[in-house]
């Protein structure tokens, strides 16, 4: 345990820069997967099927290959950059594909009264799905939206084990390298991710009542 205490400014860096991968790719993968869902159910067949084929491929896709793709594929064609945001973009697009079929069961569970109510009232679709439905859809899907994004923070890992750098994954390789002991720096690693992962569970799980109490 003296490795974790002996460098504690290294597991902060580390905490610090899987923190902020984290929050990137919960931000982007709620937005791409919640306008993928809206593909989805879309009355647009071309939409449709964009939807359809994004979910199906990147849900059955392991992310380890995805993240290949990224970090060494779109340097092959011409496409540079940090391995950060290469990473980053990996993670986001292999969650986005979880996160869509979790916001498509919320809208499926709303009321068709209230779409065809909003097309009463002269509404488009896109406005209807933005105005009327997702505020709905979304309040009913914060339990699994949760797990997802608690399992996409579990995910960065592997997000660390493509070259990110400054992340909590790299940690592990800079203390082994310096001959300190690998399980300690583990156990390091481990305590750090229980930081982010509980109490992004008990601050979903607030959120969860505070919402079902809305309803």
């Amino acid at each position: 345990m003296n490795v974790i205490f002996e460098n504690v400014a290294l597991f902060r860096d580390g905490f610090l820069g899987t923190l902020e991968i984290c929050l990137y790719a919960a931000v982007g993968s709620l937005l791409l997967g919640t306008l993928i869902a809206g593909f989805r159910v879309s009355p647009l067949p071309p939409l449709r099927w964009v939807g359809t084929a994004w979910v199906n491929t990147f849900r059955n896709c392991p992310l380890a290959v995805v993240l290949f793709a990224f970090a060494f594929g779109l340097p092959e064609l011409g496409i540079n950059g940090r391995y950060f945001w290469f990473g980053v973009t990996g993670l986001i697009v292999y969650t986005s594909a979880f996160v869509s079929e979790a916001v498509r069961s919320g809208i499926n569970a709303v009321s068709a009264g209230q779409a065809e109510a909003a097309r009463a009232i002269g509404l488009t679709f896109s406005q209807s799905l933005s105005l009327v439905i997702l505020p709905q859809a979304l309040r009913t899907v914060v339990p699994p939206l949760g797990s997802v994004i608690i399992a996409m923070i579990k995910n960065s890992a592997i997000v660390g084990a493509f070259g990110v750098g400054g992340e909590l994954f790299s940690v592990t390789g800079t203390l082994s390298a310096g001959g300190a002991s690998g399980l300690s720096a583990l156990i390091g690693v481990a305590i750090a991710y229980l930081v982010i992962t509980i109490p992004a569970g008990l601050g979903l799980g607030v959120l969860e009542r505070k919402v079902a109490v809305a309803r």
